[in-house]
């Protein structure tokens, strides 16, 4: 069980950033996961008065605040008609509706759980994080960099006319994945974001394969993949199954 002390609807990121300084402190982003954690929480601080809870899309990029809940990310027209309905997948399977009304683009990318589809699916793509004090820095940078204190204003997608497809493995429908994979092609290179191998999700870009390459080249990148056991899944299973979802990314993406 988690005890909160103090709860603050904050009215600005300074107040916010301010706030999160204190190790005792935390951002409640959507508070799905936490509250579910133990131990103290001294000031809970909440986001949810500064309009973070956006999706905006010019001709450049869609802008995605970090408190739109993934229920908006999947309904997103924009979003569907642009990465060919690969977001919206890579949220369907997140527990159920009620849960996806809650849950937080910003909680699933800053939380760089193992287990985030959102994170997997957005790492194939040309997608940065803005933070408040940390600027504008790229996702697969991000995600590789010791947590600290800052707070995540938004995450950019780039419209650069890469293909995305979006696939996971589950033992049932809601559950977390076994292995996840998001498959990206532009021009001659592609990008393969495998996650849930438990760790979080890895980026693989390399030159893009013919067709008939497609098999060879997810077995060379399965291997290429550091995985790992769990009670979910081991590790041959998670890189046999990560090959096979590559291999169908590349396909579906090559036969339009």
């Amino acid at each position: 069980m988690i005890t909160i002390n103090n709860y603050v609807k904050v009215s600005s990121l300074q107040e916010a950033y301010e706030l999160n300084q204190k190790r005792t402190n935390r951002v409640l982003g959507g508070m799905m996961w936490l509250r579910l954690g133990a131990g103290r929480v001294q000031t809970a601080i909440d986001l949810s008065g500064l309009g973070l809870d956006y999706i905006e899309e010019d001709e450049e990029e869609f802008r995605i605040g970090a408190m739109c809940t993934l229920r908006e990310l999947e309904l997103h027209e924009g979003l569907a008609r642009y990465f060919d309905g690969a977001v919206k997948e890579s949220v369907r399977h997140i527990v159920g509706v009620q849960f996806r009304n809650g849950a937080t683009v910003g909680g699933s990318i800053f939380g760089r759980f193992g287990f985030s589809d959102v994170l997997t699916c957005f790492l194939a793509m040309d997608a940065y994080v803005e933070l408040f004090r940390g600027g504008i820095i790229p996702l697969k940078e991000f995600i590789q960099m010791k947590r600290d204190n800052d707070i995540l204003v938004s995450i950019h997608v780039k419209k650069d006319q890469r293909k995305v497809v979006y696939m996971s493995e589950r033992a049932a429908a809601t559950d977390f994945p076994l292995v996840a994979c998001a498959v990206a092609i532009k021009g001659e290179k592609i990008f393969c974001s495998v996650g849930a191998r438990p760790m979080k999700a890895i980026l693989l870009e390399d030159v893009c394969p013919k067709k008939e390459e497609a098999g060879d080249f997810a077995r060379k990148s399965a291997k290429a993949v550091p995985f790992g056991s769990n009670m979910r899944a081991g590790e041959a299973y998670r890189r046999q199954i990560a090959g096979v979802l590559i291999r169908r990314g590349i396909e579906k993406i090559m036969e339009g």
